[in-house]
């Protein structure tokens, strides 16, 4: 049976309710989340065996993310207990015309302070197939960085898949390095990268495109440059967003294999519950897609499209959805009604 190993932050998630500002909240709502948890959690929901690596601390706040791992199937069994707090993220839930926002507190984290050799990774990816990372690991600091790219090279050595979403977070890359000095060296191994043309730019250091997606005819040579970066990449797709408004979402997929450009049919999704995670939910879906047999790449595609589109619709980092769930969203039923 093939293996997703996952690897990042999981995070104590404490948000406003009823879309109240941070100024007028009287208390959080807490949950866990964190993006590579949360493509783990929605491999597990498709049927198929998931494992998170992360690092939390010993004591109950720790232990309490570990119980949540278990109680979503996540297979959790190279979790490191060590460092002196879990990482916090604060959300301040948007509506209408005002975004969503969000205030992280993740210094001196478990997590933040990885160092190299702390995982065994020839031991735990050994039975794996595949490997997935993200951009916010490199960006809490220069140890998580070096860590991740241990973790990175030695997937690559043992022939996993490897899949990394850019996800760049501007607040988080404050440890003196910019992402062109640093992600260059760990996308170079990457065989799916989601993400949008302009990002992967940046984090290669060329110079930004502003890309048209709804010209299909230009983007193969916008697209090849990654391609050029990566000589392992077998595919780049981009989450296609149309903000209406914090409450309506238009979302559409793009994908490349080098040689054809895969589009999705934008997707109308109001109103939004919380938008949180549906690129995690676009990402899980994909992995999901590419893994299935036989190979359909344009229904990857459009699997990872309906399955951040339902995400939009649940609270919380997680996309509890199944996979009969997008299948209905697959077969043109957008009606929501009640299923008796």
């Amino acid at each position: 049976m093939k293996k997703v190993i996952t690897f990042g932050e999981i995070l104590l998630r404490l948000s406003t309710e009823r879309h109240l500002r941070f100024s007028q909240a009287e208390s959080f709502k807490a949950t866990y989340g964190g993006g590579e948890f949360n493509v783990a959690v929605s491999l597990v929901n498709y049927g198929m065996n998931a494992e998170y690596v992360t690092k939390i601390p010993d004591n109950e706040i720790g232990i309490s993310a570990l119980k949540e791992m278990r109680k979503l199937d996540v297979d959790c069994q190279n979790v490191l207990f060590g460092g002196d707090r879990l990482g916090i993220y604060f959300l301040e839930t948007g509506t209408s015309t005002r975004a969503s926002n969000v205030i992280y507190d993740r210094a001196n984290s478990s997590m933040s302070n990885l160092q190299k050799g702390e995982f065994n990774w020839k031991e735990i990816l050994k039975d794996a197939t595949w490997f997935h990372w993200s951009g916010i690991t490199p960006a809490l600091s220069e140890n998580a960085a070096e860590a991740c790219l241990e973790a990175i090279k030695a997937a690559h050595e043992l022939g996993l898949t490897i899949s990394t979403d850019l996800n760049y977070r501007a607040k988080l890359w404050q440890y003196g390095k910019q992402p062109k000095e640093v992600m260059p060296e760990m996308l170079k191994y990457s065989n799916v990268i989601l993400g949008d043309i302009d990002t992967a730019y940046f984090m290669m250091g060329l110079d930004k495109v502003n890309p048209d997606y709804k010209d299909s005819a230009a983007l193969p040579a916008l697209y090849n440059k990654i391609f050029e970066l990566c000589p392992d990449m077998q595919y780049v797709a981009t989450t296609l967003r149309y903000s209406v408004s914090a409450s309506h979402q238009r979302i559409g997929g793009v994908m490349y294999d080098g040689k054809t450009i895969f589009n999705a049919e934008v997707q109308e999704v109001t109103p939004v519950v919380d938008r949180v995670g549906s690129g995690d939910a676009f990402m899980g879906g994909l992995i999901y897609g590419l893994n299935e047999e036989p190979l359909d790449k344009q229904r990857a595609l459009n699997f990872a499209v309906a399955a951040c589109c339902l995400k939009h619709t649940i609270a919380g980092d997680y996309n509890l959805v199944t996979k009969p769930e997008i299948e209905k969203l697959l077969s043109g039923d957008f009606s929501g009604k009640v299923s008796r």
